[in-house]
């Protein structure tokens, strides 16, 4: 997608910013989408804050919004199922549209893509429940890592050091309501790969003080270094971000998101997971990756929003 550029915020018309839902990571989506409504607010932008908790429908039917900055993460923000109300509105709204979140949302299911395509992942195997846990020890090894596939920021995963702490990781990830896979326990550096606009913004290393990047290593803890420039050389991290783009265009992702990979011992990379509906909270990497770029905050989400845009050839969706 290449960059379709606005100059005057008036061209934008009436921005509805939807934060929060009722999502397990709607705490995340509140700190994202207030930064995003100050950002606009400071740049000249006629934003408004919409909570679909509150209701959705009737806000933006009666609002006179010309278009929507998505700042939902989790189930019925980043899975597809609001993008695809807005465009039976007929309204435009920043990032991928249904196909690319809905794929990117389904862990297992981008998994399945991503190896279809070629794409180095993590080995994984869908766990059904217990009589497939001799079978996951037997072919991923441990430790191993188990997650629900339709969660994000790290909610439900648990590292699993001894078969028998299996059948209460599952519990956990079960409990999201959702199918739960186990996945190859990589040890190698972890990276991820902020993508704008059809490019692909400076890597950002993360150390997780813990080792494990949770989600409280992720929001909440200072600990966390995340390093931008990461320390590869610039023909590693050139082969790497071309990685990145790959997966994200293979799962449809449209606009910005992002791409979390992993290191193995022989410096390929496994991908980890696709991202459309990134965090933009004060701990968050794509912030980071653009300010590495020399896109400040406020620049971050106005080009976010230029997204909405889909056709440059063709002016606004």
């Amino acid at each position: 997608m290449s960059r379709r550029a606005v100059h005057d915020a008036r061209e934008f018309g009436r921005v509805a910013v939807l934060l929060g839902g009722d999502s397990a990571e709607r705490e995340i989506s509140l700190m994202s989408g207030r930064a995003v409504h100050a950002a606009l607010k400071r740049r000249g932008v006629d934003a408004q804050l919409l909570d679909p908790a509150d209701g959705l429908l009737e806000p933006l039917g009666r609002g006179g919004f010309a278009r929507a900055w998505i700042a939902l993460h989790g189930r019925g923000g980043e899975d597809g199922r609001v993008q695809g109300m807005l465009e039976l509105l007929g309204l435009p709204f920043t990032g991928s549209g249904v196909t690319g979140c809905a794929i990117a949302m389904d862990k297992l299911r981008s998994k399945y893509l991503l190896s279809g395509c070629g794409l180095a992942t993590p080995r994984f195997l869908r766990l059904r429940g217990p009589e497939d846990f001799a079978d996951a020890v037997e072919q991923l090894g441990l430790p191993l890592m188990v997650k629900p596939a339709a969660e994000g920021s790290s909610l439900g995963l648990t590292r699993v050091a001894r078969a028998e702490d299996l059948p209460a990781a599952f519990e956990r990830a079960a409990a999201y309501r959702c199918e739960v896979f186990a996945e190859q326990w990589l040890d190698g550096p972890e990276y991820t790969a902020a993508i704008l606009q059809g490019e692909v913004l400076p890597l950002v290393r993360i150390e997780a003080a813990n080792g494990f990047y949770d989600y409280e290593a992720k929001y909440f803890s200072d600990a966390t270094r995340y390093v931008c420039p990461c320390g590869l050389s610039p023909e590693a991290e050139g082969e790497y971000a071309a990685l990145a783009l790959r997966a994200f265009e293979a799962v449809g992702g449209e606009g910005w998101g992002r791409v979390d990979f992993m290191l193995a011992d022989d410096g390929r990379a496994e991908l980890l997971e696709v991202n459309t509906v990134p965090g933009m909270t004060s701990h968050s990497l794509v912030p980071m990756a653009a300010a590495e770029a020399g896109i400040d905050f406020d620049e971050l989400c106005w080009r976010i929003l230029e997204t909405s845009y889909r056709e440059q050839a063709d002016g606004p969706a």
